[in-house]
């Protein structure tokens, strides 16, 4: 009796055992790393992700690795196994500006990762601080003309995005500034409301509140249309530049998601980014919901990788 009651129990245990695991197989666990600190754009995206994706998934977490600029986390993700269960989401800099910038990157943004989704688009604004007078872009060049390399404007940092959309801008204008990188934007911001730089080009999120309390003018942005946070602000075409430039977030997993894997998590995470509210959430945070095909996030990254290379180029900045 005792023997049937027992093996009575393990073929529950094995039932009950082998339901787990097709449950676990049908909701798979999922791992979003983030290589910044909490509380920033990347971070705040994939949680409201993570958020919108739990149903789709046994468990969802946000990992922040924050450090080089997202390389370290980009190395855990290189390195994870191709199971569908880590993927990364970032903003397009370490995948289109850093193969040009690094002399040494320590992964190769085409063949290392498995392209999943684009996520949303930004775009930055030419923000002008208390120690400029310009009004607009046409007062900024000719005062830039008139003193090349006088005025200057501030970034988070070499090498990154707004570093090179001034460089840009410089180019497409035919002025010259002083770039004075800063340690994040934290500090760059501190210095332009201080006066201690004329101008900063920055996510024009991070600065419409400002703009809106008269601390900061934004006198322009880069996107090909006029941004709903700020919609008194001309693009720069409207300006007379010849530049539309925006940036991205996306995600990717490690090199080598199956078809049947990369398919189900590009499905979840389009459904997800389809729903109103995440749309109004993110639009609330500065960005256009995108969404889209692996394929179509590739061709993305692969025109972003052109776009950058002769700006990057001849500005003649490497980094180790």
């Amino acid at each position: 009796m005792q023997r049937r009651w027992m093996a009575g129990a393990c073929l529950a245990l094995a039932a009950l055992g082998g339901a787990m695991g097709a449950f676990a197989q049908d909701k798979p666990p999922l791992k979003i790393v983030v290589g910044f600190p909490p509380g920033g754009s990347a971070d705040t995206l994939a949680r409201l992700l993570a958020e919108a994706l739990r149903n789709d998934f046994q468990q969802v977490i946000v990992e922040n690795r924050p450090g080089a600029g997202g390389r370290i986390a980009l190395q855990q993700v290189r390195r994870a196994a191709p199971d569908g269960h880590t993927v990364i989401v970032l903003p397009s800099g370490p995948m289109v500006l850093f193969p040009h910038v690094y002399k040494k990157l320590d992964y190769d943004a085409v063949t290392d990762f498995t392209p999943v989704s684009l996520l949303a688009r930004f775009q930055f604004g030419v923000v002008a601080g208390p120690a400029s007078t310009a009004k607009t872009v046409k007062d900024m060049i000719t005062q830039a003309k008139a003193q090349p390399g006088k005025a200057s404007y501030g970034t988070p940092g070499l090498g990154t995005l707004p570093h090179f959309m001034g460089v840009l801008f410089e180019q497409k204008a035919g002025a010259s500034l002083n770039h004075v990188p800063f340690q994040g934007g934290g500090p760059a911001n501190t210095a332009l409301l201080g006066g201690h730089i004329d101008y900063k080009f920055d996510v024009v999120s991070e600065t419409a509140e400002l703009h809106r309390a008269g601390k900061v003018r934004i006198i322009a942005v880069t996107g090909s249309q006029r941004d709903p946070q700020v919609p008194e602000v001309p693009t720069l075409k409207e300006a007379g530049i010849d530049m539309d430039a925006t940036a991205w977030f996306a995600m990717y997993g490690p090199a080598g998601l199956n078809a049947e894997v990369l398919q189900r998590l590009n499905g979840a995470v389009t459904a997800a980014l389809k729903r109103p509210e995440m749309r109004e959430r993110l639009r609330g945070l500065g960005y256009e919901t995108v969404g889209s095909t692996p394929a179509e996030l590739a061709a993305e990254q692969a025109s972003d990788l052109k776009r950058w290379e002769a700006p990057i180029k001849a500005t003649g900045v490497q980094l180790d």
